[in-house]
């Protein structure tokens, strides 16, 4: 028996195991094979189930049958058919032809990545650490040697080349593919094919990549080179792990938030990574960086990661805490809205709070923000779809109740929100220059998007552990806590300039630093036990009135300077995407001009300069 330390690359299924793939502290990339089986469940009246049960049993697929209580989040401990697939890899197949003939029953478990599972039985996570006991490339045991939550993850020894068409393909003929593994360039003509073929393949056997990372691969690059390689006859490993086939998956598009997003083709290589810099859906706001923060903290394959929406990741997320309790994991979302009055609806539904800033030019301004608001009252309130009690009202605030039994979203959350507020506390403390940043900029990127997207998929109609009433109690406390935040600036002797959803913005004479402010956070800390944070004091801010009537304040749109001399913009000409790029940056100009006024007096000098 050999023992192995080293970094989980990939894991997935093929023939007749799962293979894992680790990078190895001895530099080698170690394949091994798992004997793991993977179940899932079907829950539905006794006569379904045993005409479901006698086709399972006349399958070709190695199955074991039995009939098992489980637990479902909502309905309690449940009689359910459970099907273990011995071979992982026959459980989406089977499960097609079944879904497909048997629709009314209830599913569990049904659709769940392999990275996701293995990660939930086993405790570790792609690119964490890992100890693994394996005998003739078997693997016997593997154990974590690091959380997904540390802060200073180890140095990944990851080896990628990079490959780029000569131009854009879908506005010009390439005519060649640029090649670089960061130290060395080439330049390989598409003409003759056999030639490029040829010096690519030796490329890849001598460098042996962890990762490809591409322009357009997914949508043109690597479908071409692969049909070169048809016609030519020669093989060309992109792959890693010979016996794997390379996954293609199809194109797609949907309607999000009023657009329709679409999303190009995919090519997913074995044991090797591909990341499509034009295809990755987080690529160009969070780089490498961030999509490796995503896959460790969701447990999702890297190469999944990057090409899926933060909805997946919070879902992935939610499934890893769901399987190690033995939750049931729905494959579609069962429950519905409780029925309510008109009234009880207006009373439940009105969203985040916002007030109208007072018009005007201001001085001294401090902005204090909620650090991830909605997701801190999920962890902080116990706010999740199982313990929400419908109906059921704090008589002093008449806010929703929950029970007090932990529940499965600020379970999932909790940990992540730790690490975000932890990453943040460290990026205010660190210089610009120091050499972490950008990494830990691009990490607490990515955190927040998983933020955002897991308090709207607590409401979203297919979120598998999503109730409308959850999300309505997560705004109901941010009103309350944003009032208590007004209420203790107001007694401290602040003046209230603007309340917007998570956001406060007060004025004070002599405010000028975080410690003129700091008792300020302190007492909303102890009010509403949410953790603020001061966002910046600027050195002056412009309220704008309503095009329609100057009497009337937008709550969305105001510029300043912070004493940074950074500006901040919101609801004006250059934060519109229908914006004429010139008067965009006429106006981005102007703000520069009048960011160089450090006191309100000198503003009228400015105007001019900005005017001209």
């Amino acid at each position: 028996m050999a023992e192995i330390t080293g970094w989980l690359l990939d894991v997935y299924a093929s023939a007749e195991d799962v293979s894992v793939w680790v990078l190895g502290d001895d530099g080698q990339r170690h394949h091994l094979h798992h004997n793991l089986g993977m179940a899932f469940y079907a829950a539905g009246r006794n006569e379904e189930l045993r005409s479901l049960w006698r086709w399972l049993a006349e399958q070709p697929e190695p199955i074991r049958l039995s009939r098992t209580e489980k637990r479902d989040l909502f309905a309690g401990r449940t009689t359910v058919l459970a099907v273990e697939c011995k071979r992982a890899g026959d459980l989406p197949l089977l499960f097609q032809r079944m879904s497909g003939i048997f629709p009314s029953l209830t599913y569990y478990n049904a659709d769940i990545n392999v990275s996701v599972y293995y990660s939930a039985v086993f405790g570790v996570f792609p690119l964490g650490r890992v100890h693994v006991d394996e005998q003739a490339g078997q693997i016997t045991n593997i154990a974590p040697l690091e959380s997904p939550w540390e802060i200073e993850a180890p140095p990944l020894p990851l080896s990628a080349l990079t490959l780029e068409p000569d131009c854009d393909p879908f506005h010009a003929e390439p005519q060649a593919v640029l090649i670089s593994d960061g130290k060395h360039k080439w330049r390989l003509c598409f003409e003759p094919a056999w030639g490029l073929l040829i010096n690519l393949r030796a490329l890849l056997a001598r460098l042996d990549p962890d990762l490809l990372l591409t322009a357009w691969g997914d949508t043109w690059l690597l479908p071409r080179l692969l049909e070169l390689s048809r016609e030519t006859g020669l093989p060309l490993p992109l792959n890693r792990d010979p016996d794997a086939p390379i996954t293609h998956k199809k194109e797609r598009s949907y309607f999000s938030y009023g657009r329709v997003v679409y999303r190009g083709q995919q090519v997913l290589l074995a044991g090797r990574l591909h990341v499509d810099a034009n295809n990755a859906v987080l690529f160009n706001e969070h780089g490498l960086e961030g999509v490796f923060e995503l896959a460790r903290v969701t447990s999702l394959p890297v190469q999944t990661v990057a090409r899926v929406s933060p909805g997946t990741g919070i879902s992935s997320m939610q499934i890893v805490v769901a399987l190690k309790q033995g939750i049931l994991v729905p494959w579609h979302k069962q429950q519905t809205e409780h029925p309510r009055s008109a009234l009880d609806l207006l009373q439940s539904d009105m969203g985040g709070l916002v007030y109208q800033p007072l018009v005007g030019l201001h001085r001294d301004v401090a902005e204090l923000d909620f650090i991830s608001m909605y997701p801190s009252i999920m962890a902080h309130f116990n706010i999740s779809p199982e313990t929400i009690l419908p109906g059921h009202r704090n008589a002093a605030t008449g806010l929703p109740v929950t029970s007090s039994v932990p529940g499965l979203v600020p379970q999932t959350l909790g940990p992540l929100l730790e690490k975000r507020i932890t990453l943040k506390s460290k990026l205010m403390t660190m210089p610009a220059w120091h050499p972490r940043r950008n990494k830990f900029k691009a990490m607490a990127a990515a955190h927040k998007a998983l933020m955002v997207t897991a308090f709207g998929y607590l409401g979203y109609k297919n979120a598998r552990f999503g109730k409308i009433e959850a999300h309505e109690a997560v705004t109901a406390y941010g009103r309350e806590c944003l009032l208590r935040a007004k209420e203790a600036a107001e007694d401290m002797g602040y003046t209230v300039l603007h309340v917007y959803v998570d956001a406060i913005l007060i004025k004070k004479p002599g405010v000028k630093s975080v410690q003129d402010v700091q008792s300020l956070l302190d007492e909303i800390l102890d009010r509403t036990g949410l953790a603020i944070s001061l966002d910046g004091i600027f050195k002056w801010v412009a309220f704008l009135p309503s095009t329609q009537d100057n009497r009337i304040s937008v709550a969305n749109r105001y510029f300043g300077v912070f004493q940074s001399g950074e500006v901040k913009a919101r609801g004006i000409e250059l934060r519109r995407h229908d914006t004429a790029p010139f008067i965009k940056a006429t106006q981005e100009r102007m703000l520069e001009i009048l960011a160089e006024a450090s006191e309100m007096k000198d503003l009228p000098e400015k105007l001019e300069s900005a005017r001209r």
